[in-house]
């Protein structure tokens, strides 16, 4: 038996995620979350937990960057994505950045119990139809050695770089934070040197390729909803 915490966005899903499994994985408890900043907050207040069932796009996730960053947080905590995308680079790189498992949304509920119970054994999990994806692949040295450099961040400096994704000025960032504009770019400094930039554009590009989708596509998609 096993406690799970569930991170989604959507109550629906989750509630329909944590149905699907009861009667084919057996939980001692379930923990909920919709955000990242309660997923950290959950797993800081459960270290008990067995397994981290998180999906990509909750707000404050990042795309990558959230998953890169609870690897480094919290090192021996089994994380299962599940995501709702089928595209073979976003599943290699999810591997790549330390992932347990990656399961599909439209995953059978035994699958996703086999998924879950193979991680609980210690091992490494996908569908059958993306295994060759396990091979190491030329990309894999790129991913790591870029994973290696977000998780010196602090989490504040994770924070920082969050918000610089989404176009926020130092100003609106230190009055989230609530911290002062100095401090802002004291920790914009730090970034800059742990990510091997030199300017807030290098370090946005650099945030780029941690995102699941390029940005031309999500501006499109706003458009057309």
């Amino acid at each position: 038996m096993a406690k799970l915490i569930v991170a989604d966005d959507h109550p629906l899903f989750r509630n329909a995620l944590i149905s699907a499994i009861s009667n084919t994985f057996a939980t001692t408890a379930t923990v909920e979350t919709d955000c990242f900043d309660a997923t950290v907050q959950a797993l800081e207040q459960h270290p008990d937990a067995d397994l981290l069932l998180l999906d990509l796009h909750m707000p404050g996730n990042c795309g990558f960057l959230g998953l890169i960053q609870l690897r480094k947080t919290f090192p021996t905590m089994p994380i299962v994505v599940i995501s709702a995308s089928d595209d073979q680079d976003v599943i290699r790189r999810v591997m790549n950045f330390g992932a347990s498992a990656y399961v599909p949304k439209s995953a059978h509920p035994t699958e996703i119990a086999n998924a879950l119970h193979a991680v609980m054994a210690g091992e490494i999990w996908l569908p059958e139809k993306y295994q060759h994806l396990l091979r190491a692949n030329p990309q894999q040295h790129e991913d790591l050695d870029l994973a290696a450099r977000i998780a010196q961040l602090t989490q504040q400096q994770y924070k920082v770089l969050y918000y610089l994704t989404e176009g926020w000025l130092n100003k609106q960032i230190a009055y989230d934070l609530h911290i002062s504009e100095a401090t802002v770019k004291a920790h914009m400094t730090a970034i800059f040197r742990k990510l091997g930039v030199t300017n807030r554009t290098q370090v946005v590009i650099q945030a780029q390729r941690l995102q699941l989708e390029a940005p031309v596509d999500r501006d499109l998609a706003r458009q057309s909803t």
